[in-house]
């Protein structure tokens, strides 16, 4: 057999090792919260003198609850004796609630099918051959959490999570598309997509397996009509299309990676089975746009965000209406192009002030949504709206301890850097006290293609609260400023890019917000590796770094990422970002490193490796530097990537707060 391709995992052998989700039944709703179900608090409070530490590591009470289409239930992520939940609950009820223990397995997505089921995106690891694959797979939910169905677990093989469709008529059938082989010269390599019963898991074949096709897509009826194929050997794709469901699939565009061509694949179909709706980024940034299927032409603008690039869509329920469209300015934002829905929303920011109302799922009439009211310096509460009589009714509260309480406040601020690129940041300043010559936390983004905005951050409100002041820089290459500011960081990881942050603390000093001599920069990912290349490269600007899961050896890190799907097109963009990875890889150059570090990592990551800080350390130590003055090397024997565990989060901060107080106390 040919080497395995993909970021997979045991097939059909193995498949049982994805662990099946534990139902513990009639856990109270209030138990979660103290004040669930109750009357809304003020969004007002006095801060007390100091919040505990232990406030700022709690997890979520309650993050991405999604409606049933009747708008009864609820489903929704829940932070329970320091792990994540799923949990299913009867608004109207509750002593209706449902919460599903994950074990080892990661919770990715979930979603209502009808009023009855609901189905989960899961992930594990598993050996394939003594290395490590990553499996993805369906469960499907009843909602009394009676049953669990794992789909197409006999017979998938690495990536099994790709929902293409559901029906909206009620009834309990989606589209799955899914691989049967790890193994590229096998037809099951590449996915088919299958009818799938969620109350059974009984599956009958739709579309069969099409060599190099990776991806499909369907119309709102449940068509198959667009196929999306990639050949990471010659960096090629090419779009497949059929008008209707019965059709032969044509190849109607083709496009070269390595000549920079693209594709445009459709993000709606609409009700006119030769149009769609699709975005581009034809003036800059990412704009939606008319698409006609037949001549694959881009036609009328239809919203456009001056400077940022438009994110997700939401449509109506029969999934051929666009109803409104998701970006990030400074802070997040949506434009609704539903009549009814903006005028929701403009009652709904009228009556919250000066915090920010986000309608975050609705029924499938529309009449009856969940809303996150909060704001950059305030976790917020999610409420439940019935539009018929016009009446919030309190869910949960995001945080236990902080309520109603403002914190620290957050702004956006934008610099010049050296070259003259103009670079928004978010600036938080500790609550009461003068913004004048404070201590400064640079704490760039991970990512990198990623951004900061105007939001509510744990890690960031922690330190504000200790007395420093924040700075996360969008440097270049950051996303959502469109296409010419990512190009940016062509060329430039670990230099460009780590001038950029060296100029907002340049920024910061000159307006007299920032003391020059009280410095550190934290961060995590690749917000890690840029404190490791600051301790190393640009030591006599910081006072002190800290890197939670960075990554130090390019290299290592691309070598790692050979299992993963595609990684032939992964390292041509690497190589585009970091011509010379050893140029830039901290790990080469331990002897530079001239400001105390705080290194630590997860040994559960599985984005980031934790050899990658752990090899960092030992170089370290090679290079002369001393264990507990010079660096500090953690491993957390249970933590992710993602700080899923709440004692995770509290030791990080315990940590992070002792070694600020030694080197750069606030």
């Amino acid at each position: 057999m040919a080497p395995p391709y993909d970021q997979g995992g045991v097939i059909v052998r193995g498949v049982h090792r994805l662990k099946k989700i534990a139902v513990a039944a009639s856990i109270l709703f209030a138990q979660l919260s103290s004040v669930a179900f109750a009357q809304a608090g003020a969004s007002k409070s006095v801060q007390p003198k100091e919040w505990p530490i232990e406030a700022f590591a709690e997890l979520p009470l309650m993050e991405q609850p999604e409606l049933s289409p009747d708008g009864r239930r609820l489903a929704a992520r829940v932070g329970y004796e320091g792990r994540l939940m799923l949990v299913i609950a009867d608004i109207f009820d509750a002593k209706s609630f449902h919460a599903l223990g994950l074990g080892e397995n990661d919770l990715n997505w979930w979603s209502w099918v009808n009023d009855d089921w609901l189905i989960a995106g899961l992930g594990a690891e598993s050996m394939v051959a003594g290395m490590p694959f990553h499996l993805s797979r369906v469960a499907s939910i009843k909602r009394d959490g009676s049953k669990l169905n794992l789909l197409a677990k006999n017979t998938a093989a690495q990536n099994a999570d790709d929902v293409v469709w559901m029906a909206r008529d009620g009834t309990p059938r989606i589209l799955l598309s899914y691989q049967t082989s790890i193994y590229i010269n096998e037809p099951g390599f590449w996915p088919q997509v299958d009818e799938v019963d969620v109350t059974t898991g009984r599956m009958r074949n739709v579309i069969p397996p099409r060599a190099n096709v990776m991806s499909w897509r369907a119309d709102a009826s449940g068509a198959v009509r667009i196929g999306v194929g990639y050949v990471d050997a010659t960096r090629t794709s090419k779009l497949l299309y059929r008008s209707d469901g019965k059709s032969s699939f044509r190849v109607v565009d083709q496009a070269n990676k390595r000549r920079n061509e693209s594709m445009v694949t459709p993000l709606l179909f609409t009700a006119d089975p030769g149009k769609a709706i699709a975005s581009d980024d034809r003036d800059g940034t990412e704009a939606l746009y008319e698409l006609d299927l037949n001549t694959l032409q881009l036609g009328q603008k239809i919203f456009a965000a001056p400077g940022f690039d438009i994110g997700n869509v939401v449509t109506d329920d029969s999934q051929t209406i666009l109803s409104g469209v998701h970006y990030t300015a400074d802070a997040p934002a949506v434009h609704w192009f539903d009549a009814s829905l903006a005028q929701i929303q403009a009652d709904l920011d009228k009556a919250v002030g000066n915090r920010r109302a986000k309608i975050v799922s609705t029924s499938r009439d529309h009449k009856k949504m969940i809303v996150h009211v909060g704001s950059a310096d305030q976790p917020g509460a999610y409420y439940y709206y019935d539009t018929n009589f016009g009446a919030m009714k309190l869910l949960s509260n995001v945080s236990g301890s902080f309520g109603g309480a403002r914190l620290s406040p957050v702004k956006t601020i934008r610099y010049k850097a050296r070259d003259g690129l103009e670079i928004a940041g978010v600036l938080t300043l500790p609550a009461n006290r003068n913004p004048k010559n404070l201590p400064l936390i640079l704490l760039p983004h991970g990512g990198p293609f990623a951004r900061d905005s105007e939001d509510w951050d744990w890690w960031v409100q922690f330190l504000a609260h200790r007395g420093y002041a924040v700075l996360q820089p969008n440097y270049r290459g950051s996303s959502g400023y469109g296409t010419a500011f990512a190009e940016k960081a062509e060329g430039q990881w670990g230099l460009a890019m780590q001038d950029d942050l060296n100029d907002a603390v340049d920024w910061a000093v000159k307006e007299g917000i920032a003391d020059a001599k009280r410095v550190c920069i934290v961060g995590a990912s690749y917000g890690g590796y840029a404190a490791m290349r600051a301790a190393q490269r640009d030591g006599g600007k910081y006072r002190c770094a800290v890197s939670y899961a960075g990554v130090s050896d390019l290299s290592a890190m691309m070598r790692y990422d050979r299992r993963f799907l595609n990684h032939g097109g992964r390292s041509d963009w690497m190589r585009q970002q970091a011509p010379n990875f050893a140029a830039v890889s901290p790990i080469n150059f331990a002897g530079q490193f001239s400001t105390p570090i705080l290194l630590m990592h997860g040994k559960k990551d599985r984005r980031v490796q934790v050899t990658q800080s752990r090899e960092m350390a030992e170089k370290l130590k090679a290079a002369g530097k001393t264990l507990g003055k010079d660096f500090i090397y953690i491993e957390q024997p249970l933590a992710d990537h993602f700080f899923s565990r709440q004692a995770d989060r509290l030791d990080f901060l315990q940590r992070l707060d002792a070694f600020l107080r030694e080197h750069n106390p606030a």
